[in-house]
């Protein structure tokens, strides 16, 4: 019997990928052949970490072919093509109506990555979403198979390594209040409203700065107009890191002081169990599957009235005690991400998946 993982695109760092190379050491854990195989593969990762999609033949029907489901793509389509068993691993697609203001190529890909999914409610036997909100999303496209909910698999030893020293001299020793969130710039994580509230807490604390750190590549007109919009607010302490290496990111990491997220759609959010890794306390607004992932850490916030997330950075700034009891929620919850646990819970999962 072989297990095998399919996915669009394997690239190096990205939350699905690092997901899927992950589970393949599960997988052959549990003494089974397996073998990742993808449309495109990022040349920066070790040779045969996955196989192009075209070398993947001779599947049996006892054998299990599970397929990472995060954008739009042909293989949704031919899945049923290949005869075997099947499972989907649902990452979520963020709505196109976000991208259609900058980017319609990225809105098309979107809407035939929700066709995709659609396509697929009566093709796989079973499903694992990332979150709860996941998986009311499949519910809500009729989805009628098994679906449990098994959050991301994150190789936290990876975060134990050097970060860069020249960012952490620079930036976490100077007295100044470092306000981090990390993610790609998108339009579905409003990062004109992380602009928006540190407007008003650079009012309170002067000697502040927001840094954002993600790519922007694929929404330069997003990224231009965020330029704009800093600028009209005369802000001059907004850092757009653009695409960095992992040891910069680790850096930025421990010299934050607030992660703040501001974002309307996640599937999961793998940078708020990063935070809660490094210890830095967390706002977020209660979007999507934000509630999920922070399971009731954090300073979760009903809605996105920017001055009053600025007035809850400032408290959290100052606020000695409730600082600590907010990271001491966070390690608690970073408990139920623990590798060997989520690990073990997706053991049981394909172990039940294939018992049936």
């Amino acid at each position: 019997m072989r297990v095998v993982q399919l996915l669009t695109t394997i690239s190096f760092g990205d939350a699905v990928s690092n997901d899927t190379i992950a589970l393949r050491g599960a997988i052959e854990g549990m003494g089974l052949k397996t073998a990742i195989y993808a449309e495109n593969i990022d040349p920066r990762l070790p040779r045969h970490t996955a196989e192009p999609v075209e070398k993947l033949r001779g599947l049996e029907r006892d054998d299990v072919l599970i397929y990472h489901k995060s954008t739009g793509t042909e293989l949704s389509f031919k899945l049923s093509g290949y005869k075997c068993r099947k499972m989907m691993i649902y990452h979520n697609i963020t709505p196109p109506e976000f991208f259609k203001p900058y980017n319609t190529a990225a809105a098309a890909l979107t809407e035939y990555g929700l066709e995709g999914v659609r396509h697929l409610k009566n093709k796989v036997e079973y499903c694992l979403a990332d979150s709860a909100f996941n998986k009311a999303n499949l519910l809500d496209m009729g989805y009628t198979c098994p679906i449990d909910v098994r959050p991301i698999l994150i190789p936290f030893d990876d975060y134990k390594q050097s970060p860069d020293e020249s960012i952490i001299k620079k930036y976490a020793s100077d007295g100044w209040t470092n306000i981090v969130f990390v993610g790609r710039i998108a339009p579905n994580k409003r990062h004109e409203n992380l602009i928006r509230t540190f407007y008003h807490y650079k009012k309170i604390n002067p000697k502040s700065r927001l840094i954002l750190v993600g790519s922007y590549a694929g929404m330069e007109n997003y990224y231009e107009r965020l330029l704009k919009y800093a600028e009209s607010l005369n802000l001059s302490d907004v850092i757009f890191t653009g695409h960095i290496k992992f040891n910069q990111i680790l850096a930025w990491y421990r010299a934050a002081d607030v992660f703040l997220c501001m974002s309307e759609h996640e599937g999961f959010c793998v940078p708020l169990a990063e935070a809660m890794f490094f210890d830095v306390p967390i706002i977020a607004y209660d979007t999507s599957a934000i509630a999920d992932t922070l399971g009731g850490s954090g300073i979760l916030l009903k809605d996105n009235d920017p001055l009053f997330a600025a007035m809850a950075a400032d408290r959290l700034v100052r606020d000695r005690e409730l600082r600590e009891a907010v990271v001491q929620g966070q390690r608690r919850r970073l408990e139920d991400f623990r590798y060997e646990k989520i690990r073990t819970l997706f053991e049981g999962c394909l172990r039940n998946f294939m018992g049936r």
